[in-house]
Formats: structure tokens, C-alpha cells, sequence
């Protein structure tokens, strides 16, 4: 594997960039991987993922939704409610090939089991520390 992501915050703008990132690498050929563990995992049980100050409100949303089409962005709600999508980005993050994989510690402490977010895949210790040591580089911080 070429490059391992690992994804950490609930933040919102955090997972977006991580993803996007994620996916462009692979669709210019890298083999690529997401680690989602912390707060981004609970965000994304959750559906419910946190923003900065300065990228929240409702004009800035609107900004931002509107300038993720160029960047092939999912986006949900409309009018005043329409907002970039961390959660739908998972999916077609997966549907390029990336490989998302959910921390095994933090999917037990979160009580997650068998109900992973839709895209993300199971691992035990083994394999997460498979990951980490076959990834030529890892991105971000455990």
C-alpha cells in the first residue's frame, strides 16, 4: 500500500479533506487505505459531525455547498439546510477503491459490533497493524 490516511477528528472539514484526498490519490493510481478511528468514527455512527467556527453558519454552508460541485462533493439538504456531506463522501470514497477501515479498538469502546457505518470494513489489531507497517507513508496521527 502506498499511502495510509488516518482519520481522527469529528470534524466535518477534517473528513472531507482526508476523504477527498483519499480518493484523489487513488484515482491517480496510488494504493490507498483510511484508518477511521476516534471521533470521526462516532461521527460517522452518528451521522452528526462537528464545525469550525469559521467554516459554519448558514451563508458559509450555502458557499461551501456550492462550490463542492466543481470538486465532486456529495451535498444533502437544500435551501438554507444544503451542506457538504462527510457521511455520503464515505461512500463514494469506497466506490473508488479506497479501502476505509474502522479502528477495532475504537469500534468496541464506541459498542459499534456489527453496526459499522456503510463502507467501512472490520479489522482486528493484526490488521490494523499490518496496515501501518506495509503503508510506504502514513498521513495523520493515531
Amino acid at each position: 500500500m502506498d499511502l495510509l490516511f488516518i482519520l481522527r477528528d469529528a470534524e466535518g472539514s477534517s473528513a472531507i479533506s482526508t476523504l477527498s484526498a483519499a480518493r484523489d490519490a487513488q484515482a491517480n493510481g496510488q494504493d490507498v487505505a483510511v484508518l477511521v478511528t476516534q471521533g470521526a468514527l462516532a461521527a460517522l455512527a452518528s451521522g452528526s459531525f462537528e464545525w469550525p467556527r469559521a467554516l459554519s453558519g448558514p451563508p458559509m454552508r450555502m458557499a461551501l455547498a456550492n462550490a463542492a460541485k466543481s470538486l465532486d462533493l456529495p451535498v444533502a439538504g437544500r435551501g438554507a439546510a444544503k451542506a457538504l456531506d462527510p457521511k455520503a463522501l464515505v461512500g463514494q470514497v469506497a466506490d473508488a477503491g479506497v479501502r476505509l477501515v474502522a479502528c477495532p479498538t475504537w469500534s468496541s469502546l464506541l459498542g459499534l459490533g456489527d453496526s459499522l457505518p456503510q463502507g467501512l470494513e472490520a479489522a482486528d489489531s493484526d490488521k490494523v497493524s499490518d496496515l501501518l507497517a506495509k503503508a510506504g507513508k502514513v498521513v495523520g496521527t493515531l
